[in-house]
């Protein structure tokens, strides 16, 4: 009888543990996905490619670099902003 019961709480504890591995894969995998999706997340990129390619234009010598540099990062921004709308048209084929 012993030892079935350790078995028991052994089988228990391993049962226990995989689900709170899995709670915490979960939390992870919606943490991730709320970055991925963050309002935060495409402002960062559009500036972080702003700076690049203001930097690369002045490095280059282009006439007006700082206003040159906002085509890039708007074309950036303004294609996440039209992602969900591509995804649900493409979730339908």
């Amino acid at each position: 009888m012993l030892h079935k019961a350790v078995l028991e709480s052994i089988m228990m504890n391993s049962v226990e543990e995989k689900i709170q591995a899995l709670i915490e894969r979960n939390r992870r995998v919606e943490i991730d996905k709320a970055w991925e999706t963050s309002f935060t997340r495409r402002v960062f990129i559009a500036v972080v490619t702003y700076s690049a390619a203001a930097l690369l234009f002045w490095s280059a010598g282009l006439p007006t670099p700082l206003l040159q540099a906002l085509i890039p990062s708007a074309a950036y921004f303004i294609s996440t902003l039209s992602l969900p709308w591509v995804k649900r048209w493409w979730s339908r084929f």
